[in-house]
């Protein structure tokens, strides 16, 4: 079971229902991953999300990946790939995943320019951030090819267009 917690910035705007969206990316995410096994009620698995704001994931950004400006999403695994897999063998586990943060600006600017709603692009920033959490990336081309599968399959059972139609599979686009 997926449990996840939100923490909303006042800049989202409010007829969106935040909580619910990151919800069902996270566990898309999960379910298309070979970790889906965290579905099953046995295990009780958190993931926070935050919408923040560009100063905040600027800093972050900064801090941890020495990259001096504010990017779409950043996420935080809060174990390694070996750890994970070693959960699925002790039924009843407890797994904090990791942290997801949105910068708003930025999401909001790229989902204009794309044409799409941010709805639409928050959910593909949610999975993709869940992805890395759960040990995928996209540093190599092949990896890029594995995690843009995923994200197109997760996004494609909720009625998501792909999110990379416009371009070639690549390091390019989310940073992560």
């Amino acid at each position: 079971m997926i449990t996840v917690e939100a923490d909303i910035s006042d800049l989202w705007p409010e007829q969106s229902n935040w909580e619910a969206l990151a919800q069902t990316a996270c566990q898309q995410a999960v379910s298309v991953s070979a970790s889906d096994f965290l579905l099953a009620k046995d295990y009780e698995t958190e993931i926070s999300v935050c919408f923040s704001d560009n100063d905040t994931v600027h800093a972050l950004n900064k801090t941890w990946r020495d990259k001096d400006r504010p990017t779409n999403v950043l996420s935080f695994p809060m174990m390694e790939a070996e750890e994970l897999a070693e959960i699925k063998n002790r039924v009843g586990s407890e797994c904090l995943l990791g942290d997801i943060i949105l910068a708003f600006d930025v999401a909001k600017k790229e989902a204009l320019e794309k044409g799409i709603s941010l709805e639409n692009h928050v959910t593909h920033l949610i999975t993709h951030g869940t992805l890395h959490l759960l040990g995928y990336d996209h540093i190599l081309d092949n990896e890029a090819e594995i995690m843009e599968d995923l994200e197109r399959k997760a996004l494609a059972q909720l009625d998501i267009p792909d999110p990379y139609s416009d371009h070639e599979t690549g390091k390019e686009g989310l940073d992560g």
